[in-house]
């Protein structure tokens, strides 16, 4: 295997010449060598990041013009796209276990669109903490993709399945409408008597749970990606 030399706070590091993560993405990678292709990042989250890296990019560029450059902005987005996309997944090899805040999978986002970024753009642009991760904090950014990643969970999994679960019982109901079973008491059989509408009463119980689950995402998508990881908010003030 090739290797390509990266550069950080602590010294050299070698990366794999073929992927598009960084310098502290590597370090991670070697620190945690626990769960290895059972325990990786779920893809959701990975994903979600590439949602909030080109939201990022799009208000910096109307709060802060003069560091978010029209052309940072679009190679930002779009090697942000592709991770939202699923196209970069062979890029984000980490595993759940690490530092806390997920800063190792924070920075592995940030070194990705970066480097695909920089591809982009046919040269060296941009940078994976002044640049892609301006005005942001670890400390929210990962709570953010969790976010996103439950909002689209919701939305495109579990709202539909349970549409279909719904469905799927009211046909039952209407296939078996006066059928004779026998009642069940204390898991005791009872008196048989037919199957009237409404007799199914699980189609009642998945309406409300797709409403409760409804309900949760309007809360689930509102957070602030802000850096604000110390609590005071100073760098949200200079951008978002």
């Amino acid at each position: 295997m090739e290797y390509r030399v990266e550069h950080d706070s602590m010294g050299t590091v070698n990366v794999p010449a073929d992927r598009y993560w960084g310098a502290q993405t590597e370090r991670s990678r070697q620190n945690f060598p626990i769960g290895v292709g059972l325990e990786t990042m779920p893809r959701e989250v990975i994903h979600a990041f590439g949602i909030l890296k080109r939201g990022a990019a799009t208000a910096n560029r109307a709060l802060r013009p003069e560091r978010m450059t029209e052309e940072k902005c679009r190679a930002i987005t779009q090697a942000a796209a592709e991770v939202a996309e699923g196209k970069l997944d062979d890029h984000f090899p980490l595993v759940v276990w690490q530092t806390g805040s997920g800063t190792q999978s924070n920075m592995n986002a940030n070194e990705v669109i970066a480097n695909r970024g920089n591809q982009l753009a046919g040269r060296l642009l941009l940078h994976p903490n002044d640049d892609v991760n301006m005005s942001q904090s670890s400390n929210d950014a990962f709570p953010t993709a969790m976010h996103i990643a439950a909002v689209l969970a919701l939305e495109d999994r579990l709202l539909p399945a349970v549409e279909g679960l719904i469905a799927t019982f009211r046909r039952l109901e209407a296939e078996n409408e006066g059928v004779v079973k026998c009642g069940r008491t204390h898991l005791q059989d009872r008196d048989p008597h037919p199957l009237l509408p409404g007799d199914l009463r699980l189609v009642q119980q998945p309406g409300a749970r797709r409403r409760n689950a409804a309900r949760r995402v309007g809360p689930a998508a509102r957070a602030g990606p802000g850096g604000h990881g110390r609590g005071n908010g100073a760098e949200r003030s200079r951008g978002l």
